[in-house]
């Protein structure tokens, strides 16, 4: 069941691995097919590299496992996914690392300032929510009010999270998440002081220059 879907997200979760965003069993990674109302995510206990598709469990919008062939429990954090998927309507897929640039921003309560055009990739902007238990329904309620504001969420004392419209998308931008969070941390030590960041309009004209409006 939703074999296309279990092969992107493994493909995202051993990339983002070998690109040093999960180290040993932190992080997850899921899909989700709306028209069936269904999510695939990765499961719980394993390397990302042993994953075969039989080992992702499928899971229905309330939570309830409908396939589960290895017999892996899914990811502690399917609750905090479905809240992804059930705020953001234009997420098929969420990716949610524990990379240490862009953690140590959010374990400092402090959101990434986007100081480099690659943050172009992600919408330039992060959002914080609160620390709470890994796994709890309060993190998973604690996401929803950040990602109405951004497609980034800082999770104190946590990690992080994103989405897009499929786990290639998802993956580069917490890909991208991490290398502005590792500039700016370097340019505050650079400068001693905040560094200026991009405004807004130049992101936009950025986005304008890159992908003009068909006249």
């Amino acid at each position: 069941m939703l074999e296309r879907l279990k092969e992107e997200v493994i493909h995202a979760a051993v990339r983002a691995e070998k690109d040093g965003l999960c180290k040993n069993k932190s992080g997850n990674f899921s899909a989700i097919d709306r028209e069936k109302k269904f999510m695939v995510i990765t499961p719980s206990g394993l390397e990302r590299k042993a994953l075969h598709l039989k080992d992702l469990p499928v899971l229905n919008q309330n939570g309830d496992v409908i396939e589960n062939i290895s017999g892996h429990k899914p990811s502690s954090e399917w609750r905090m996914h479905l809240a992804a998927y059930e705020t953001r309507q234009d997420f098929f897929a969420v990716a949610h690392t524990h990379s240490h640039y862009a953690t140590a921003f959010a374990i400092s309560g402090r959101k990434i300032s986007p100081v480099a055009f690659e943050a172009f990739f992600y919408g330039w902007k992060t959002e914080l929510a609160n620390v709470f238990l890994p796994g709890s329904k309060e993190l998973a309620e604690g996401i929803k009010k950040p990602l109405q504001f951004a497609d980034v969420v800082l999770l104190k004392n946590h990690g992080v999270l994103t989405g897009g419209i499929n786990s290639e998308e998802a993956r580069q931008k917490i890909t991208y998440v991490e290398d502005v969070a590792q500039l700016y941390f370097y340019a505050l030590q650079i400068n001693g002081s905040e560094p200026e960041p991009i405004s807004e309009k130049q992101f936009l004209d950025y986005r304008h220059s890159c992908y003009p409006a068909n006249k």
